[in-house]
């Protein structure tokens, strides 16, 4: 695997450690890199855990790229929207074990797992987009919709609102929040509880579960590759 994700595999655990950077942040070679991880990773029949470096999980997408733009900004929009979709429907449990920060697609990463454990501290999670200046992609409202509690929905992708660890938890960015020295010890734990359950009863019923938002997705993809992003 490339140096932009660190893969490593334990005991049927698959290790995806986001690398590039100060901010993780996504661009079009690790969007690459991920769905490289992903595919040793279903070959490997593992669970996955994704995670980042201390302080942070990403801060979105490469801003010289969204800069350089409106056809950049979509292409790059559209890759990170698909990998998106990916995660929801992966056949394994992925969990994301998030050791700070996770802003715009950071966020989004956690809205994409089936677990996500985060840390204590002066940490923000959330969706800056309009903060930012950048209209909401369509992608990125129906999964916040799905994923994040009603108020919680209004207050991210309307008004920005950034939010801390606790706050993260009970918006629904996160499942469970710990102490820094007990992220990747927390993120094993759940994993090998995980890798317990039927993995084809999983993988059928996540299907089942996330159908409607799949094929919400599907045409939310489709319709953000048609509107230039203001």
């Amino acid at each position: 695997m490339s140096e932009l994700v660190v893969y490593s595999l334990d005991d049927g655990v698959a290790t995806l450690t986001l690398n590039n950077g100060k901010v993780n942040a996504f661009s079009h070679a690790l969007i690459h890199d991920f769905n490289r991880a992903l595919d040793q990773a279903e070959q490997d029949a593992a669970v996955v855990v994704v995670t980042g470096q201390p302080g942070i999980l990403s801060g979105g997408y490469d801003l010289k790229v969204m800069m350089s733009g409106p056809q950049n900004a979509i292409d790059l929009v559209a890759a990170g929207s698909t990998l998106a979709r990916r995660m929801l429907a992966h056949p394994y449990p992925i969990i994301v074990a998030c050791p700070g920060h996770a802003v715009a697609k950071g966020a989004f990463v956690l809205l994409s797992a089936d677990y996500r454990i985060g840390v204590e501290g002066p940490f923000s999670i959330g969706l800056n987009e309009v903060q930012i200046g950048m209209t909401m992609h369509h992608v990125g409202i129906e999964l916040a919709r799905d994923r994040l509690s009603k108020a919680a929905f209004q207050r991210s992708v309307i008004g920005a609102e950034m939010f801390t660890p606790q706050g993260a938890l009970a918006a629904g960015f996160l499942d469970q929040v710990v102490a820094v020295d007990q992220l990747l010890s927390t993120a094993l734990e759940v994993a090998r509880r995980l890798k317990k359950i039927n993995m084809a009863a999983h993988k059928n019923t996540k299907l089942k579960v996330r159908k409607a938002l799949l094929d919400t997705l599907d045409a939310a993809i489709v319709q953000d590759k048609k509107t230039a992003l203001s």
